[in-house]
């Protein structure tokens, strides 16, 4: 697969973008030695299509999994199939598996959007502004279906890991999951999942959501030179997913819980008629250490 790419560049970082792609981030690297700062895609990587290969894609109009074949609206049943040969259960909404397109695009700033008739009738952006370092992802959905519909966000970016890897993200409660990945029971964080302060990953499997997160994230990487300080908005939950053995994670910032259209209150779902927005910010700064 050729998809066109888009690049941009600051004074430290280069970020390359593949629209057609799942408006996915390809790689974002340090101009200096070409140090990955998000997974680095390698062209058998980026030949496979798959939006789950590459750095990082977004989140839209739901995040993660959602069980019993669909979800309750107003004007009644939203039935939802599987879209992922992994996974038995829909997964992450329908942006990632969509063509996106430039809208705009500057030195430092690039606008890609998409409009989708998938599960619903929806438009989705996403800005990226790169400067002195710092990538800033927004991303935006308005919804456009006559009937109002309950909307989530997120973006899922892949991180480089190694045994020297570190993380902070303050939360103070973790949903425990069942086999399927779908949330059973709220949790105060055991020890070796608290990022109250820099913690190294665990060996163990997470795939789990942590909640009343204040939105700051530090990702320290002394094997490899740097840190990354990131700062989400419009998101108090963070999905972290550390496979065992593998040389990535992924810390996810999401405005609900997984499976949240089935959970009392439906916690951070917004129910959006025809025209409304809902949208979420991620920042990443990256700093030498």
């Amino acid at each position: 697969m050729n998809p066109t790419m888009i690049e941009l560049k600051d004074d430290l970082t280069r970020l390359t973008l593949a629209p057609e792609l799942g408006g996915c981030i390809v790689n974002w690297t340090l101009l200096s030695n070409g140090q990955p700062l998000l997974r680095h895609t390698d062209q058998q990587s980026l030949d496979t299509g798959l939006p789950g290969k590459l750095a990082c894609f977004p989140l839209a109009p739901w995040s993660n999994r959602i069980a019993e074949g669909g979800f309750d609206n107003p004007d009644g049943w939203l039935a939802l199939a599987p879209n992922s040969t992994t996974d038995p259960l829909p997964i992450h909404g329908s942006a990632w598996q969509q063509a996106w397109r430039v809208v705009s695009q500057t030195e430092d700033e690039v606008v890609l959007r998409l409009d989708c008739s998938t599960p619903f009738a929806y438009r989705a952006e996403q800005r990226f502004q790169l400067k002195d370092g710092r990538l800033s992802i927004t991303l935006r959905v308005t919804h456009l279906a006559e009937q109002a519909t309950w909307h989530g966000l997120g973006l899922h970016p892949f991180l480089p890991r190694t045994q020297a890897t570190q993380l902070q993200a303050r939360a103070r409660q973790v949903w425990l999951s069942d086999a399927a990945h779908l949330p059973t029971q709220l949790r105060a964080l055991p020890a070796e999942w608290n990022f109250g302060q820099p913690n190294t990953l665990p060996e163990a499997l997470v795939n789990n959501g942590f909640c009343e997160w204040d939105g700051h994230c530090l990702i320290r990487q002394p094997d490899l030179g740097y840190e990354l300080h990131c700062q989400a908005t419009g998101s108090d939950v963070y999905l972290l997913y550390c496979p065992p053995g593998m040389d990535f994670f992924c810390i996810e910032p999401v405005s609900h819980p997984v499976n949240a259209h089935h959970l009392p209150g439906r916690p951070g779902l917004k129910l959006l008629e025809q025209g409304q927005s809902t949208e979420l910010t991620f920042t990443l700064k990256c700093q030498p250490l």
